[in-house]
Order: structure tokens, then sequence, then C-alpha cells
């Protein structure tokens, strides 16, 4: 919709905003969702950013029901004392791949859910160790791109 009015869209354009806004949501309802049977889990140890231990989680997807991207690879810190996804990572394979880290900040319970807003932070070209992404934060080696900040949360129904 764009002022209201229904937009005709190629079908190349429909996918690429259906993926921006599956990766919008995906991003947003983290860690909902990582017990779907695709879903595959390591445990890599634990470790330390900003003063907090945190558990460190490697998660890759099977190509059968995992999705058109379920080659990516992600790594999720949750913390040890409240068990809050406070920082995450990940390499991505689509146009030509990259690797990001994101800081949740912001963090706010609506309607049971914890809701994190994101500084977005871009590794070094060529990078690909997703679990070294933490050592290069906390280095001050990562490029800040973006924040990402969720607003008018409104959460209604549920279980």
């Amino acid at each position: 919709m764009l002022n209201n009015q229904e937009v005709n869209l190629t079908d190349k354009w429909k996918s690429r905003y259906s993926n921006s806004v599956n990766s919008v949501v995906y991003f947003a309802l983290l860690p909902f969702g990582l017990n779907d049977e695709a879903v595959n889990k390591i445990l890599l140890g634990e470790e330390e950013i900003k003063g907090n231990l945190y558990y460190k989680i490697e998660v890759t997807f099977s190509q059968v029901g995992g999705g058109e991207d379920f080659d990516d690879v992600f790594v999720y810190w949750i913390n040890k004392d409240n068990y809050h996804m406070d920082y995450l990572g990940y390499y991505y394979h689509t146009n030509e791949g990259g690797i990001r880290f994101r800081e949740g900040v912001n963090q706010r319970k609506r309607g049971g859910i914890i809701f994190s807003d994101y500084i977005n932070y871009k590794g070094p070209a060529g990078y690909k160790d997703v679990a070294g992404l933490a050592a290069l934060f906390k280095a001050s080696k990562l490029e800040k791109l973006s924040e990402i900040n969720l607003e008018n949360l409104e959460v209604s129904g549920g279980r």
C-alpha cells in the first residue's frame, strides 16, 4: 500500500519486499522460532561481553524446511542471568554475502514477549567467522551500519 492505495508490483519486487518484511519480523521475534524442526543448534561455550556472561549458540538450518536462506549461519549470545538474547551475529549469502553483528538495546516486554532495538554492525570484508564477531565488537573493530528501532509495538491475542 502507498498512500492507502494498493500498488501493483512485479514478481521480483514482491519477492524483495516479502523477504525484507520476513527478515524484520524474524529478527524482531527472536528467539521465537528457534525450536522449529529445521533448526540445528550447537552450544559453542560461554563468552563474556561488557561484564556479562553469555551462552554462545550457533544456529544453522536444514535444507528441508529451512527456507530460501537455509545456508546462512547465526550465533546468538544468551545472557546467563536473565536468558535475554543481547547479541546476535550472522553470515548471509544473498547479494554477494556478508557478515553482521547486532547489539540488542532498549529491551522491553510487551504481551509477555521481550523486544529489542538493535545497533547493526558490519564485519570486515571477507570475514566469515560468526562466532568470532563478539571479539571484534569488544575490540571496536566493527563498523556501525544502522540502528533498527521497533516503534508502536502492540501485542494482542496470543496463548
